[in-house]
């Protein structure tokens, strides 16, 4: 059974699962659909072109789907989307994309802790943890069971790969490999994510083949051309050191630095 307070404002037009919860003073707008069982907290604004997944919590204050901050968008028709099981603290703003791309998108399981911002034409892949504060620049792709500390900026356009972890309070102007610890400001590798690929499932074969692969990037003097053949030739079979390798290929912003 759905619950919408009074005070809310909810369009006739907007598409509404079952089972939804809508508190005190929140904005559904037309162009809008959420799915099963989710909750819509006090004051929160659900834009035209939010497409909100089942189970999603978004707390108070919350703005899903505004328009983007980009002085060339000429109100095109584009969509935030929201999957499965994502909790949306309070006061997080969450952009819509532009004609660059259509949209933005935050995957299943994540946690968009307090004032966070996810802006127009960003994806943030699963189980992703994105701290108080967190300010991402456009265009921007967090992959998979990434964390992001509180109060940290990231440039636009940046990659921030799949299993890594970036510290609170730094500036991210490069791009982030996957299954690294990123610390310091501007951000640097600091070692490998050894903790979180543990919690999740990572065999110690894998993880002590990845610390090779990223010994031979940093520790052995060779520029990233260098290195990048040396790991490809000496571990490439394995399907961790694949995906960094990829990583790199696709870099555009050029990988951090030790």
């Amino acid at each position: 059974m759905s619950t919408i307070h009074p005070t809310a404002i909810v369009s006739d037009k907007a598409k509404i699962g079952s089972n939804i919860s809508i508190g005190p003073y929140a904005l559904v707008e037309d162009n809008v659909e959420i799915g099963n069982d989710c909750e819509i907290g006090p004051h929160a604004v659900i834009y035209d072109g939010a497409r909100i997944g089942n189970r999603i919590k978004i707390k108070q204050g919350a703005a899903v789907a505004n328009v983007p901050q980009d002085l060339k968008f000429a109100n095109e028709e584009s969509v935030f989307i929201i999957n499965d099981d994502t909790v949306v603290r309070e006061f997080a703003a969450l952009h819509r994309g532009t004609k660059e791309t259509g949209f933005s998108l935050v995957g299943k399981n994540c946690l968009l802790m307090a004032y966070s911002h996810v802006p127009h034409d960003c994806t943030v892949g699963d189980n992703c943890i994105i701290a108080n504060s967190v300010q991402i620049g456009g265009h921007s792709v967090v992959e998979d069971f990434v964390i992001i500390g509180g109060l940290t900026g990231v440039h636009q356009f940046s990659l921030i790969g799949e299993h890594s972890m970036v510290g609170g309070t730094i500036f991210v102007n490069r791009d982030v490999p996957p299954y690294i610890l990123a610390g310091r400001t501007p951000a640097h590798y600091i070692g490998l994510n050894i903790i979180g690929l543990r919690r999740r499932g990572f065999k110690s074969e894998d993880i002590e083949t990845i610390k090779q692969a990223y010994a031979l990037l940093y520790d052995k003097g060779m520029n990233v051309s260098q290195a990048v053949k040396v790991i490809d030739d000496e571990l490439g079979s394995n399907v961790y050191v694949k995906k960094i390798l990829e990583f790199i290929g696709k870099s555009k912003r050029g990988i951090v630095t030790k």
